[in-house]
């Protein structure tokens, strides 16, 4: 748990992969007041969890698709989870595969683009995401790293695309936010454990992951600033 002694709200963070944590995020959220409880997959976190208990649900990133339930069970589960805490509203925020777990637990499709997004690359924003606290982002190259594609759900205001990717993020009021890519990630403090956990994924892709630490090290815009004003205008706004 992470937390001050002040801590008053709980943020419960769904983590598939011991790397793909909150990131950036995590002190803009201990600052907000939030004592920070990872939930992982091994062990019963998940089943016992009460959906609509944490006044925040993060559902971080996988490599895995939301099709996949028969080879991994707890992906029917954190959408039964999703299910019920949508259908009352309660501040939830998805990364990547957590974005796609949202839009299923809306009914929207998720499937295969054909093709990765793997690198980094700013957002193209749409009106609704100027507005709002994606702004903060817009020209800044996030991370992207997935191969899937969510569909926005009926109600759900399109946030921003990419030229690979038509559907970048999405909203429902201020409570419920889905982004495809990674802005909680740090580039400034290197990704070798992207690189090296997703090593097969790479090598299958024909990605080459000098290219992509190239790329990390080649960034000057300090990417922390941008991402944890996102974060905390979000936070501050939700309820």
């Amino acid at each position: 748990m992470v937390g001050g002694p002040d801590a008053t709200k709980s943020a419960a963070a769904i983590r598939h992969i011991q790397f793909e944590d909150l990131g950036l995020f995590e002190p803009v959220l201990t600052a907000a007041g939030y004592k920070v409880t990872y939930l992982d997959l091994d062990g019963d976190g998940l089943s016992t969890l009460d959906a609509l208990e944490p006044d925040l649900l993060i559902v971080l990133g996988g490599p895995v698709g939301v099709y996949e339930s028969e080879a991994y069970p707890w992906l029917a589960e954190e959408r039964r989870i999703l299910t019920a805490r949508l259908a009352k509203g309660r501040p939830t925020l998805g990364i990547c595969l957590g974005a796609q777990q949202i839009a299923a637990a809306l009914g929207a499709e998720v499937e295969p683009m054909g093709h990765k997004e793997i690198g980094f690359g700013p957002i193209s924003l749409t009106d609704t995401g100027r507005v709002g606290p994606l702004r903060h982002l817009e020209g800044i190259p996030v991370l992207h790293w997935h191969g899937d594609a969510f569909c926005i759900p009926d109600g759900a205001a399109n946030l921003g695309a990419t030229g690979l990717c038509a559907t970048q993020g999405f909203s429902i009021g201020q409570n419920i936010l889905a982004l495809q890519f990674h802005p909680e990630v740090d580039a400034s403090a290197g990704i070798e454990r992207w690189l090296t956990g997703h090593a097969v994924e790479l090598a299958a892709s024909g990605i080459d992951p000098r290219e992509l630490r190239a790329q990390a090290q080649s960034i000057t815009t300090d990417m922390r600033v941008p991402a944890q004003r996102m974060m905390r205008e979000w936070v501050s706004s939700i309820g």
